[in-house]
């Protein structure tokens, strides 16, 4: 694994809030369970929704923004850590930083740290995800 400095790390994304809708949960929970045995009525938000603030919210392109080759890019992770909950109605802002960057065997890997942090300045989610970009 080669450890050099890069110049990526540390680079700010810009931030972005996305409005927590009740039909986005609700179509998150339908791709998940096409049975519809869970309801959004009593408020459920499922665990993996941070993916769908990520997807619909942000206005740009990480890969783009930090100089990532499209065709060669693979998405080689994601994990949460969850220090509060997500409501219906909340406006989460989200706040990205590239945390890492390393290449090992032919790769670059690089590492994003986001903050979910809800309209009361609280920290509901950490999120990292790492990106694979082949050489």
């Amino acid at each position: 694994m080669n450890k050099q400095k890069d110049d990526r790390v540390g680079i700010k994304l810009e931030p972005f809030t996305y409005k927590v809708e009740r039909c986005k949960v609700r179509e998150l929970l339908y791709a998940l369970d096409n049975n519809q045995s869970i309801g959004v009525e009593d408020g459920f938000i499922p665990p993996t929704f941070p993916t769908v603030i990520e997807f619909w919210g942000s206005p740009s392109s990480v890969s783009k923004n930090l100089g990532l080759k499209i065709e060669k890019v693979l998405h080689g992770g994601q994990e949460y850590e969850y220090l509060g909950k997500i409501r219906i109605g909340d406006d989460i802002t989200v706040y990205g930083e590239v945390e890492d960057v390393y290449t090992k065997a032919a790769m670059n890997f690089v590492v994003i740290k986001k903050e979910f942090v809800n309209q009361h300045g609280e920290t509901v989610v950490v999120g990292r995800s790492t990106i694979i970009e082949r050489h």
